[in-house]
């Protein structure tokens, strides 16, 4: 949250931890909320310290991106060093990625939650500042439980600061509940946040990126598993919404390239991009809020001077490649034709074989494109979208055709301005399309055509429920194509038990009215 200045120190013990963090005795260093929360700095401080789990090493920075599985039939992690993990779907309740996603996500919560319990404590306060604060942090928590909804299923709702050890036996509430619970604050934040060309930037909530993850979570709710049909409608008000605002002027960025560049530069383009985590810095001053997006999932890199150090961790799939038509320009950026060498030069990839093609990094992040010299060893400043406007369109397409029974013009026209940028065949004429379940088809292929490695894969697989068969259908793939077998080992080991990860195994010893989730 860079634009905000995080150059001011975030409360850190305000803002707590997970339920599960309590057990300790009672810590006598904590700021207490009589005293703080009294001034524009100390509410905006607050802020930030909610936003910061954003970018914390189990969600965006790191671990989300890359080692929790999230590429799903895009990618892979590349390396037979590794046999166990989320990452290639062989673990157990007690693995720490999945229990570290769902503590820095209690976090979060509990951070927003402190400060929606005191956010008025200063009435001299200008209230519409306060107001516009509450909304981003009400939006926030229910950014968190979205994430936690979707990957654990009904999980326990707390809604008010955790602040002792006999607070931590909260069951869980149904899936529905959490959704429920999460449309209501997103809907009440939407009337709250500023626009985003007040603004300026997306690295803050925005009346646009509240209305398209509304459209988002609308059409989670329409999946797999609660399969509201009743939220279509509702996924097509929220897309529209941000469409359709003349002020915002939302449109597609005309360089598909320019947006990931953006990205890796600390540039805005709020046109195209409407959230994103924001990073910065390379560990070499007292400003520093790196990432690894470039570094873990990019191309892999020992060049220290020119690129930067990458490991690389994700390779794509011969799928993705070739899901791809050949003038399609995504292709080339969201996989990368070369590789660094180690002197910091590329060497082009030259074969198109099926088994080659496993061996190709993910080019959407890409450390030469950075401004801040030299890069660290293993951290980045670039930044990681949450919501593209692109995104905004397939969503309205997709809820469009569900909502009508087939595609209507504004579903065709949506799917088509996003093929038009990327240079692709559009569906007009001849090669419209009218039946519902083809335009399914198309609009399951263009997100990941789109949107792949911005780890929204395997959520939206598992809300239309065929998240094992395509995961089996690439391990298939795989060893019909001659690659190597670690490179299928993921899609191998997935089953039904991955369709939720388990309630981690600290919180069900520690929480007695927890129940694990099925076949864990």
């Amino acid at each position: 949250m860079k634009r905000i200045s995080l150059m001011l120190l975030v409360p850190m013990l305000l803002a707590g931890g997970s339920c599960t963090r309590f057990l300790d005795t009672v810590p006598t260093d904590q700021l207490s909320p009589s005293t703080y929360y009294k001034t524009k700095d100390q509410l905006t401080s607050s802020l930030i310290g909610v936003y910061d789990m954003l970018g914390a090493r189990n969600l965006y920075a790191r671990h989300y991106t890359c080692r929790l599985g999230m590429e799903a039939d895009e990618g892979f992690y590349n390396t037979d060093a590794v046999v166990t993990g989320p990452q290639v779907y062989n673990f157990s309740p007690s693995d720490s990625y999945v229990g570290g996603l769902w503590n820095d996500l209690y976090i979060g919560i509990n951070r927003a939650n402190n400060l929606l319990a005191n956010v008025n404590n200063n009435p001299q306060i200008d209230a519409s500042f306060r107001e516009q604060v509450r909304g981003e942090a009400l939006f926030l928590r229910a950014y968190f439980y979205f994430l936690l909804v979707q990957h654990f299923g009904g999980v326990p709702l707390i809604l008010t600061p955790t602040t002792g050890s006999g607070e931590i036996e909260v069951p869980r509430a149904s899936a529905k509940e959490v959704y429920e619970k999460i449309i209501q604050d997103m809907e009440e934040a939407e009337t709250l946040v500023a626009p985003l060309h007040t603004l300026g930037f997306g690295g803050r909530v925005s009346k646009s990126a509240a209305r398209g993850i509304l459209a988002r979570v609308c059409l989670y709710m329409a999946g797999y598993p609660l399969k509201d049909a009743s939220k279509y409608e509702k996924a097509v008000y929220w897309a529209k919404k941000v469409i359709d605002d003349a002020e915002e002027g939302h449109m597609l960025n005309a360089d598909y390239a320019q947006v990931f560049i953006n990205y890796a530069q600390d540039k805005y383009d709020i046109k195209e991009s409407i959230w994103e985590v924001e990073f910065w810095g390379n560990v070499s001053g007292s400003y520093d809020e790196t990432g690894q997006i470039g570094a873990w999932i990019g191309i892999a890199s020992t060049n220290t001077n020119l690129i930067g150090y990458a490991y690389g961790f994700i390779n794509a799939t011969a799928n993705l490649y070739k899901s791809y038509e050949p003038q399609d320009v995504r292709r080339d950026l969201a996989i990368a034709p070369y590789k660094y060498t180690a002197a910091g030069g590329k060497t082009n990839y030259t074969s198109t074989k099926d088994a080659d093609l496993y061996t190709r990094y993910v080019g959407k992040y890409r450390r030469e494109w950075e401004l801040v010299k030299p890069g660290s060893a293993n951290s980045t400043p670039t930044n990681f979208p949450l919501l593209r406007f692109s995104d905004v369109l397939l969503m309205y397409a997709e809820a469009e055709n569900e909502l009508h029974g087939g595609p209507t013009p504004d579903a065709l026209q949506a799917l088509n301005l996003v093929r038009g940028r990327a240079k692709a065949s559009l569906y007009t004429g001849a090669n419209t399309i009218t039946d519902k379940n083809e335009f399914f088809d198309r609009i399951v292929d263009e997100r990941s055509r789109e949107l792949c490695f911005e780890a929204l894969r395997k959520p939206d697989l598992l809300r239309w429920g065929i998240f094992i068969p395509v995961m089996k259908g690439v391990a298939t793939a795989m060893s019909q194509h001659g690659a190597t077998g670690f490179y299928s080992l993921a899609y191998r080991n997935v089953n039904e038990r991955h369709l939720l990860f388990p309630i981690p195994s600290k919180d069900l010893s520690l929480n007695a009215a927890l129940e694990q989730n099925p076949n864990w």
